[in-house]
């Protein structure tokens, strides 16, 4: 048997032990909150750092010092934006501000004034070209209208001198011992073929 000694005992134990069996090694965690104290802190008792007099009271005079310095700086602060706001309100601030927005006022009018008239005149203009293009359509209308009409009564003339060419061929009660005498001595044969183009390529004689 050999002596364990430190970490070179662990190693050597782990070198001499068999292949067979397995090695756990021992890992060392985070303590709980239930774990009691550790041995070598039971009869510690934690004091806190001493503190030195001196140094002390030369913080305690420099702190009240830095708290005054900075409330007179808020104070100085807040003085000087109440007197710009009271100047800008009621001091010679306020009376340039005030002549600005005058002359800005007077700018924009203008501009507006220019802009007014600009869109009057635009807008008479537009006025003016659609009611030329209103009156110029129904004149056109108008001429459609009448070209339309012409040309319906050149049409109906037409017909009705058409139509009185045909009355002149029409068979009535004077005529028609004439008609029946002009059909007997011209007969007309119906009876025929006629190709693609019209013309009577086969017809049968009259018996």
């Amino acid at each position: 048997m050999f002596q364990v000694v430190g970490g070179r005992s662990v190693q050597a134990a782990r070198l001499l032990a068999p292949r067979s069996a397995v090695l756990v090694e021992a890992v060392r965690g985070r303590k709980s909150r239930t774990d009691p104290v550790a041995k070598s802190k039971e009869g510690r008792i934690k004091v806190p750092p001493p503190v030195d007099p001196v140094e002390m009271v030369v913080l305690k005079e420099r702190y009240t010092e830095y708290k005054l310095i900075m409330r007179a700086l808020r104070l100085e602060f807040k003085e000087e934006v109440l007197r710009k706001k009271y100047e800008e309100e009621t001091g010679s601030q306020a009376e340039e501000r005030a002549r600005q927005e005058a002359e800005e006022h007077r700018a924009l009018m203008g501009w507006n004034n220019e802009e007014n008239l600009r869109m009057l005149k635009a807008r008479i203009l537009r006025v003016q070209k659609e009611a030329e293009e209103a009156e110029r359509k129904k004149i056109e209308a108008a001429i459609q209208r009448e070209q339309e009409q012409q040309e319906f009564i050149k049409e109906k003339e037409r017909e009705i001198l058409q139509l009185q060419e045909e009355v002149k061929n029409f068979i009535t009660m004077e005529n028609l011992d004439q008609r029946i005498e002009e059909a007997l001595d011209n007969p007309k044969n119906y009876n025929f073929a006629v190709n693609k183009e019209g013309k009577v390529i086969k017809q049968t004689v009259l018996q």
